[in-house]
């Protein structure tokens, strides 16, 4: 055993520098935006080799913990805090999670975040929901757009709930499904794209209106209707594995070559000023459905 500078040993492995990491978090020496040690300080710090530092950030960056930037080196992450999707995805499919499975689990996050949401939202908050169903009426004839502010409009709810740990299991539930979703995505019927957005303007309303319960309800309303056009999509193959299958026009995920962004809050003014041209940007919706 190599005893490290802080008086625990430690084997030369990567839960080493996991600890070691986990330590440099919990005595407030690393945050938000903290850009890590080189690689060498850290063999040296934790007594291990760098070939073992590399293995350790490797892990912390499946668990979402840490960052690289070419060129740059390693950071914990700034915004919203994500937890990487790789585990829950195999589980996916070593259980053979359904689609049902993951509708249901997003009825009991979702729902609750909207709620969340509807109280505690800020104003840049509010615009970047405003900003998402703006998108999802302009890209009605692109799919994979759409599909695109779908996802980010669910994520921004779950960051408008002010909870991190309900932001984080929405973001690792959404991954779960954009694989598959995407694939699926080109079935999709103008209809139900359409009635999609309007579900999605109806949730933005309710959460801009303080609305708890219309918000709670809209979601809730949305997620079910969701489930129904993923089984258009899939020919009805209901019971179906999940690997097997995609998700409805309203589930999200995450791919790794053209992954959305996570939900980050952007710089607006007031989301007053940005909300007129949600109006605007979806004229082509009959008056009666604003």
């Amino acid at each position: 055993m190599i005893s490290a500078p802080d008086g625990h040993d430690t084997g030369d492995s990567a839960a080493a520098v996991v600890t070691h990491v986990r330590r440099l978090i919990d005595h407030g020496a690393l945050g938000p935006g903290a850009r890590l040690p080189p690689e060498r300080d850290l063999a040296q710090q934790i007594g291990v080799s760098r070939p073992t530092v590399r293995a350790g950030l490797r892990t912390l960056a499946a668990l979402g913990v840490v960052r690289s930037r070419r060129g740059s080196g390693t950071y914990i992450p700034e915004g919203p805090p994500t937890l990487g999707s790789e585990a829950l995805s195999f589980l996916a499919a070593l259980h053979k999670f359904t689609a049902d499975d993951v509708y249901e689990a997003r009825r009991i996050l979702e729902v609750g975040a909207a709620g969340l949401a509807a109280e505690r939202a800020t104003p840049d908050q509010l615009a970047t929901l405003a900003d998402e169903v703006a998108g999802l009426f302009a890209s009605l004839n692109e799919r994979q757009v759409f599909l695109v502010h779908d996802i980010n409009f669910h994520r921004g709810v779950a960051a408008a709930s002010r909870n991190p740990i309900v932001a984080s299991l929405v973001e690792m539930v959404s991954a779960l499904y954009y694989e598959r979703r995407r694939i699926t995505a080109a079935r999709a019927v103008d209809r139900d794209l359409r009635d999609a957005a309007d579900a999605h303007r109806q949730i933005y309303q309710a959460i801009r209106a303080r609305d708890v319960e219309r918000a709670r309800r809209a979601m809730h309303d949305h997620l079910i209707r969701a489930r129904s056009y993923q089984a258009k999509e899939t020919s009805g193959e209901q019971s179906s594995p999940l690997k097997a299958r995609g998700a409805g026009v309203q589930s999200e995920g995450s791919r790794k070559a053209q992954r959305p962004a996570p939900a980050r809050e952007r710089r607006t003014d007031t989301a007053e000023r940005r909300t007129p041209n949600l109006e605007r940007r979806t004229s082509t919706v009959p008056r009666a459905a604003r």
